[in-house]
């Protein structure tokens, strides 16, 4: 008896990883005008001109709680739909904790691109953006819903 899915499960696992990977990315490109929104709003001078730092900070976190929420009712419905709120308080703690090092490392490359080599603000926090979702995106592969996706759909077949 072979151990290896099928050929036909094993693409419907494949496909059904796709269809999760391009809304998880549909959500990041959410949040990304969401952040982007939020650090206009906090930073620029014209409107509340706080401290870029903390302006960055709150950006990425308003970014977060968006994200979160979509990828939990859209992204991986599925997997939640028997969920309470303790439990999605629970997913929600996680994600944050996961993406709260992200935050930092946003915040260290914004101001390293804007105040060491005088970069125009929103590429340099787009660029950030950028290098911080690969980071989140990996930590999430290893710690968070995809592992569980992965069982999960592993059942389903």
């Amino acid at each position: 008896m072979s151990l290896k899915p099928h050929p036909t499960s094993l693409n419907r696992v494949r496909w059904r990883l796709a269809v999760r990977y391009v809304q998880f990315c549909v959500v990041g490109a959410t949040g990304v005008i969401v952040d982007m929104g939020m650090l206009h709003l906090l930073a620029a001078p014209t409107l509340l001109g706080l401290n870029l730092s903390l302006s960055k900070a709150v950006a990425a976190e308003v970014a977060i709680v968006n994200n979160f929420a979509w990828n939990d009712l859209w992204t991986f419905r599925e997997l939640n739909a028997s969920a309470g709120w303790r439990a999605r308080w629970a997913r929600f703690l996680k994600f944050n904790l996961i993406c709260l090092a992200g935050i930092g490392w946003s915040v260290l490359l914004l101001n390293l691109q804007v105040n060491r080599f005088h970069w125009n603000l929103y590429v340099s926090n787009l660029i950030a953006i950028v290098l911080v979702s690969l980071w989140n995106f990996w930590l999430n592969l290893h710690f968070g819903w995809v592992a569980k996706t992965r069982t999960a759909e592993r059942g389903a077949v």
